[in-house]
């Protein structure tokens, strides 16, 4: 259940998340409706009144325009919100109401008012579902877990991004009193391992633990790919949440991380952090690597001599090369092609059509994805 006092303002740690999943939104439904049999949902399990007390929108109103004036979901998209605050329940049902155009949307927007636990879960995994993008934004932890996000991702198309209080869990793992919800969040073996481990790790140590236990439970087996990025507090010197997204394709994977590189604030030899830190935080960590899944702390370099040891003596294109090896590192396309590009200036590969051969932008020898690329023995 949301806090009431949340919606009095929106903050700058909001309006960034809102921007990371409305840009995720825009492209799924460009993507995912063609695929479709027609029909297409956004699933928001925490949604809050729609609106802050200052009159900013929130994501529910925000989705729900887009919708309206798109001529295609319009017509295709089925919409469902629910919040268990009886109050803000009905506070976005008035916003919706209020909504011009509402009545062009060819499925009456659903607002319910009930706790998120086992039983929506159920209810989700029993069911072959249409292509769902799930937004869960929950205020702490209760209603939170592996089960729930990997019903809601089961069945083509479906994607879910959630909100990760990482204050709050890491408080609650070693406390008693909530030992039902981080097992239902990490599962039960792992958190009571995680539970003896955390007791001899610094604070740096335990919040790579954390996400990097969060990331193997929700990856169901390494089937499902997790994408997080990090939120310093706005008023103190440490995280406060994580968006994290999960997915079972590479393509969502892939275009979500190009919108959270975009809204990286920080970029080391042009990777990105996968971090917002406030303007009055950057100064002190110009210097310091924040992402913390050990993956994502390697510059281009590092990437370049680890594809050369990787694919030694092979041919391939820039597209395999990226596509085989870009799940669980913070790199997009174009960190790839740099780093190719320094290789063969290095002479540790050699390219086809060679660097002479290709054409020149922003002052940069291209390095399309059909380009061949041999690395030497």
């Amino acid at each position: 259940m949301a806090d009431v006092n949340f919606f009095v303002e929106q903050r700058e740690q909001s309006r960034i998340k809102t921007a990371i999943l409305t840009k995720y939104f825009d492209v799924w439904t460009k993507i995912i409706l063609p695929r479709s049999n027609g029909k297409i949902a956004y699933v928001d399990l925490f949604s809050g009144p729609g609106k802050f007390s200052d009159g900013s929108v929130s994501t529910p109103l925000l989705i729900l325009e887009k919708c309206i004036n798109d001529d295609k979901l319009r017509n295709s998209i089925v919409t469902v919100f629910n919040d268990a605050h009886p109050d803000i329940s009905q506070q976005l049902k008035d916003n919706i109401m209020d909504l011009p155009h509402l009545g062009t949307l060819k499925f009456k927007p659903q607002v319910l008012n009930t706790e998120v636990g086992d039983e929506i879960a159920g209810i989700f995994s029993a069911k072959k579902l249409i292509p769902i993008l799930a937004f869960i934004d929950p205020w702490g932890y209760k209603g939170l877990t592996t089960k729930l996000i990997n019903a809601l991702i089961k069945d083509f198309g479906s994607d879910c991004i959630f909100f990760f209080n990482y204050n709050r869990i890491s408080m609650g793992i070693n406390n008693p009193l909530v030992v039902q919800h981080m097992n239902a969040l990490f599962g039960k073996e792992r958190a009571n391992e995680m539970r003896v481990k955390l007791k001899d790790l610094s604070s740096e140590e335990k919040e790579a633990y954390i996400v990097n236990e969060l990331a193997e439970a929700l990856s169901d087996e390494h089937s499902n790919l997790v994408l997080p990025f990090r939120f310093l507090d706005e008023k103190k010197n440490k995280t406060s949440h994580y968006l994290i997204f999960v997915s079972k394709h590479t393509l969502g994977y892939t275009i979500m991380k190009d919108i959270m590189v975009n809204e990286s604030t920080m970029k080391d030899d042009g990777v990105a952090s996968f971090s917002y830190i406030p303007v009055k935080h950057i100064e002190k960590y110009q210097n310091v690597q924040l992402s913390l899944l050990a993956q994502y702390e390697r510059p281009l370099d590092s990437l370049g001599k680890e594809l050369t040891s990787i694919f030694k003596g092979q041919t391939l294109t820039v597209k395999q090369i990226f596509d085989y090896h870009q799940v669980g590192t913070p790199f997009t396309s174009s960190n790839f092609k740099e780093a190719l590009r320094r290789l063969e200036d290095e002479g540790y590969i050699i390219a086809d059509p060679p660097a002479i051969k290709r054409p020149n932008r922003n002052g940069l020898k291209t390095m399309g994805d059909k380009v061949k690329i041999t690395f030497l023995k």
